[in-house]
């Protein structure tokens, strides 16, 4: 994007990753670890979508939702480690500016999705806890396909929003991002134009499906709470408080880091612990999600013992 910014300055073409460190050996040692977790968290959650896709006992909407939120995990991932791993083997790590913008947009897609996807789970055990005889009903294939279409649609929607506020900011140096991958708050701070609306609209857009999604799972769970209060077996209380607990463990880790990051003032924590936690919720936590769900899921164990039996006698 070769413009010229007031007759004076060159627009900046590609921008510099500064990266998570400048220590030779902990890069080495970083390398290493971030690999590894990132080959299981492909491997993991490809084995998630492959075993709901094959098993019949696992063709309910709560697994539709988690086969697509593992899809939504590995495209996160996908987004920003591989260009993290990059960075760790060269001296200078550059991404042009059309590689920033589709790294900006993919993250945007994907962690929007996301947020979508957990509060359809949620609503999808409120359903099922609090209305178990319309279940087969409000939770049909056609309302399914129309939450995944929102989940989907309104990741589109926010991703519009970042890309072209990006696109509308223009750089004249420096171009030194002070992170490892092209998030809109440190591009913000590098823009030599005036970024008053740009820096507001995604703010909103993004705010704006925090506040909606983590509504509809709270009162959701607190829908749940009051019914299996009211539950007189205890029996029947640990069964349907079990099969909620995965779902409080991945929405827990996953909006607790959103929150550091987007929701706590600035001056409360430094650039260093901004890109630690990103590496958290970015590269760890799509890495957990799939491990959540399989040890703590009597379903998906069996399904895969189930699974792993029949190709061993097969």
């Amino acid at each position: 994007m070769d413009l010229l910014m007031d007759g004076n300055h060159t627009a900046v073409t590609e921008f510099i990753l500064l990266g998570l460190t400048n220590d030779p050996v902990l890069r080495v040692i970083l390398f290493m670890i971030i690999l590894c977790i990132y080959l299981v968290t492909v491997s993991g959650n490809l084995s998630t979508i492959i075993l709901i896709k094959l098993s019949s006992h696992l063709h309910h909407p709560m697994y539709l939702f988690l086969s697509h939120l593992a899809f939504a995990d590995i495209g996160y991932s996908s987004s920003v480690t591989p260009n993290m791993l990059v960075n760790f083997l060269v001296e200078i790590n550059t991404i042009s500016y059309l590689g920033c913008a589709i790294q900006l947009g993919s993250v945007v897609f994907f962690g929007s999705t996301e947020c979508f996807l957990l509060a359809a789970m949620a609503y999808d055990r409120f359903v099922a806890i609090c209305n178990p005889l319309l279940y087969s009903t409000k939770m049909s294939t056609r309302v399914c396909v129309l939450l995944l279409l929102v989940a989907y649609i309104g990741g589109f929607l926010n991703t519009c929003s970042f890309t072209l506020c990006f696109y509308s900011l223009f750089f004249c140096g420096p171009k030194a991002v002070n992170h490892f991958f092209c998030d809109f708050a440190p591009l913000v701070e590098l823009s030599c134009s005036d970024v008053s609306i740009p820096a507001v609209v995604p703010s909103f857009s993004a705010g704006s499906i925090i506040v909606v999604t983590v509504f509809v799972i709270a009162v959701s769970y607190v829908y749940i709470l009051i019914t299996i209060l009211k539950m007189r077996s205890t029996e029947g209380r640990h069964k349907a408080f079990s099969t909620c607990t995965s779902h409080l463990t991945a929405v827990t880790l996953f909006y607790g880091t959103i929150t550091f990051i987007y929701v706590m003032p600035k001056s409360s924590y430094s650039t260093d612990q901004n890109k630690v936690v990103s590496v958290f919720y970015m590269v760890v936590i799509p890495m957990l999600n799939p491990l959540i769900y399989s040890l703590r899921n009597k379903e998906i164990k069996e399904a895969l013992r189930r699974e792993l039996g029949r190709k061993i006698f097969s």
